[in-house]
């Protein structure tokens, strides 16, 4: 059987679909509509409906989802029925952020170790109980800690180095806020973060339409039901209608 591909768009909405359900839960909704749903998420409800589609029949018409019985199901299609490990490497202001974020924990994703590249502050602690190892205890940390993924947050002359102890160690996924673009094996998932990209796109957005903002801001006081906002996801959201881009 031919084995559907999914598009990348959809997953991270499945993301924001969960977060949002997880919300739910916690004021006590049980039931919601898929146009309450979508409205909520900022997309179509056809959209919405066709990205729960891909993993099969959700909700009953009429009626609408019940929300802890979709929140579980899309928790498992996400795999966030169990907690995740997490090693980082670097331990700039951007490493250091993302492991003192709380919301990581909250959600099930917990750094055990970092390693700083640069040899400077060994032993010491960035957060309570998740110390600072040297780059040649890498392979050493992820085994004995059983990581699952890791975040790269070092520079881009190092970050295929890293990568390539990373994937000797037996990690699968990496979180790479390098703009280095890494060569990994098939089977080795990369998600890439790189600030730049996203600004770029924002200024993009604006200066394109820049030379037609008095055109739009005319249309907009004759026609005001016209100009809603629309998610080009999964980049960039603004006031006019942009192909949906949903490669990162």
């Amino acid at each position: 059987m031919h084995k559907q591909k999914i598009p990348a768009a959809t997953i991270l909405r499945l993301s924001v679909y969960h977060r949002y359900l997880q919300l739910l839960l916690k004021e006590g909704t049980t039931m919601i509509s898929s146009a309450e749903l979508a409205k909520r998420t900022n997309v179509n409800p056809a959209q919405l409906r066709k990205d729960l589609s891909y993993f099969g029949r959700f909700g009953v018409r009429g009626v609408g989802y019940d929300v802890a019985g979709l929140a579980s199901r899309v928790s498992a299609i996400l795999g966030l029925e169990r907690d995740w490990r997490l090693v980082l490497v670097g331990i700039g202001p951007i490493g250091k952020a993302l492991v003192r974020y709380p919301q990581f924990s909250q959600q099930g994703y917990n750094f055990v170790a970092a390693i700083d590249i640069d040899g400077k502050h060994i032993g010491e602690e960035i957060d309570p109980g998740i110390g600072i190892w040297p780059f040649d205890r890498l392979m050493q940390i992820v085994k004995e800690n059983r990581v699952d993924l890791a975040v790269i947050a070092v520079t881009p002359d190092k970050a295929q180095e890293v990568a390539d102890v990373l994937v000797s160690s037996g990690i699968k996924g990496i979180l790479n806020f390098s703009s280095s673009r890494l060569v990994v094996p098939s089977g080795v998932n990369v998600q890439y973060v790189d600030f730049t990209v996203l600004l770029d796109s924002l200024t993009y957005n604006i200066s394109r339409n820049t030379f037609r903002a008095e055109e739009r801001w005319a249309s907009v006081t004759e026609h005001p039901d016209k100009w809603t906002n629309e998610h080009s996801w999964p980049i960039i959201q603004s006031n006019h209608r942009a192909q949906p881009v949903e490669t990162l």
